[in-house]
C-alpha cells in the first residue's frame, strides 16, 4: 500500500468534489434545510385545533361547554353557524379540524340527569392528526363532564381512586422535535454518502479520466481508498454539523457518548459507502446512478422507523427491516441522544451494523475490482 498515492486520490477528489457550485451548495445547504424542516415543519405536536360550532341549544350549560374547549388554549372556535351543512361545508373546504354540533335538548337532558349527545366531526384525512384531536376532545369532554357533575350533585363523595403520577422520561414534554432531529444525523450522512460514493466513479467514466487512472500504478485498493475516505470524512463533518444544530438550536439534549456516536456512524458507513461502490459498478450515467440510489434509499427510509413504527408493519415487511442498516443507527442515535445508553445497552445494533456493513462493504469491493481488471 503506497500512502502516497492514497493521499494524492484524496485530494484529487476534494479538489474534483468541491470545484463544483452545486456540489458546495449540496454539502453546505441541503443538511440545513433538512434540519430546519424535519424541526420546524414536520411535526405531529398539536397546539391549534379549529373548530366550528353550531349551537342549537343557547344555554348557561352549552356555553360552558364551548369554554370549557376554549379555555384549554388548544381549541379555538373560529366559526359559529346555525346550518349543520355549514358544518360540512367548512371541514370540506379545509378551513376547520372539527365541527361541533349541539342540540336543543342538550340543557334539559343534563338538568334531568339524562345523557346528552353532541356530535364531533373531525377531519380524517390525516389519521395520526384525528386520531390525537380526539383524544384531546375526549379529555374536554371529561373536564365536562365531571364539573357539571359537582354542580348537579354538591354531596362529599368519598371513594377509593387510583393517583396515576404520569412521568415521561427522555422527553418530558413529548415533542416532536426529540424524536425527528437525532434521526437526521443518521438520514443526512446515508444521503451525502450514497449520493457522492455512486457518482465518484460515474464522473471518471463520464469525464474520459477512468482510463488514465487505469494506466497509473494505483491498485485498485488503493483507488478504493482515494474514493471512499473524502466521503467518510465529509459525512463525519456533516455529522458533527448536524449534532451542533441539535444540541445548541433545538435544545435536543446529548446524554450519551459521542465517540460512541462517532465510532457507529463509521460502522454505519461501511454500508452506505458499499451501496455506493456497488451503484457506481452497475450504472453507466450520472443520471442512472442517481435512479439506482434512490431506489435503496427510499426503502431504506420508509422501512427504518424514522417516522413509521416497525411495529406496525406487517410480519413479512418486518422481517425485511433487518437488512436495513438505518434502522440499527437510528436506535443508536436516539438511544445515545436521548436515554445516554452505551455499549452494553447498544451492542445488538452495533453488532449487526458490523456484520452487515462488512458484508456489503467487502461485496462492493470485489465487484469495484472485477470491473477495475
Amino acid at each position: 500500500m503506497n500512502l502516497l498515492r492514497i493521499r494524492e486520490l484524496v485530494r484529487k477528489e476534494f479538489l474534483q468534489l468541491f470545484r463544483d457550485r452545486q456540489n458546495r451548495a449540496m454539502l453546505i445547504v441541503a443538511p440545513l434545510i433538512q434540519m430546519l424542516v424535519f424541526g420546524y415543519v414536520v411535526n405531529y405536536d398539536i397546539s391549534h385545533i379549529r373548530v366550528a360550532l353550531a349551537d342549537h341549544s343557547h344555554t348557561v350549560e352549552s356555553r360552558a361547554l364551548a369554554d370549557t374547549f376554549t379555555g384549554s388554549n388548544i381549541f379555538e372556535i373560529t366559526h359559529r353557524v346555525t346550518d349543520e351543512r355549514a358544518l360540512d361545508d367548512l371541514l370540506l373546504r379545509g378551513r376547520i379540524d372539527m365541527a361541533i354540533k349541539i342540540n336543543p335538548d342538550f340543557a334539559p337532558r343534563i338538568r334531568e340527569g339524562k345523557t346528552a349527545s353532541i356530535l364531533i366531526l373531525a377531519d380524517g384525512s390525516m389519521s395520526n392528526m384525528a386520531s390525537m384531536r380526539m383524544a384531546y376532545t375526549a379529555s374536554v369532554i371529561d373536564t365536562f363532564n365531571r364539573r357539571m357533575l359537582r354542580e348537579l350533585y354538591p354531596m362529599e363523595m368519598s371513594y377509593g381512586r387510583i393517583d396515576a403520577r404520569i412521568r415521561t422520561w427522555y422527553n418530558p414534554n413529548i415533542e416532536s422535535r426529540y424524536f425527528f432531529v437525532p434521526g437526521i444525523a443518521a438520514f443526512v450522512i446515508m444521503l451525502i454518502s450514497l449520493q457522492l460514493t455512486s457518482i465518484a466513479v460515474i464522473r471518471e467514466k463520464e469525464a474520459g479520466t477512468m482510463e488514465q487512472l487505469l494506466v497509473t500504478p494505483v491498485r485498485p485498493y488503493e483507488m478504493i481508498l482515494g474514493k471512499t475516505i473524502p466521503y467518510i470524512i465529509i459525512s463525519l463533518v456533516q455529522l458533527t454539523a448536524v449534532i451542533i444544530v441539535a444540541i445548541y438550536w433545538f435544545d435536543i439534549p446529548l446524554a450519551g457518548s459521542i465517540p460512541l456516536l462517532f465510532f457507529t456512524a463509521c460502522l454505519f458507513l461501511l454500508s452506505t459507502l458499499g451501496i455506493g461502490l456497488f451503484i457506481s459498478t452497475i450504472s453507466s450515467t450520472q443520471q442512472q446512478a442517481m435512479m439506482a440510489m434512490f431506489f435503496f434509499m427510499l426503502p431504506f427510509f420508509m422501512l427504518s422507523g424514522f417516522v413509521f413504527p416497525i411495529s406496525n408493519m406487517p410480519p413479512v415487511i418486518q422481517w425485511l427491516t433487518y437488512l436495513n442498516p438505518l434502522r440499527y443507527f437510528l436506535v443508536i442515535v436516539r438511544g445515545v441522544f436521548l436515554k445516554g445508553v452505551g455499549f452494553e445497552m447498544l451492542w445488538p445494533q452495533i453488532l449487526a451494523l458490523t456484520v452487515l456493513g462488512g458484508i456489503v462493504f467487502a461485496g462492493a469491493i470485489a465487484r469495484f475490482k472485477k470491473r477495475l481488471d
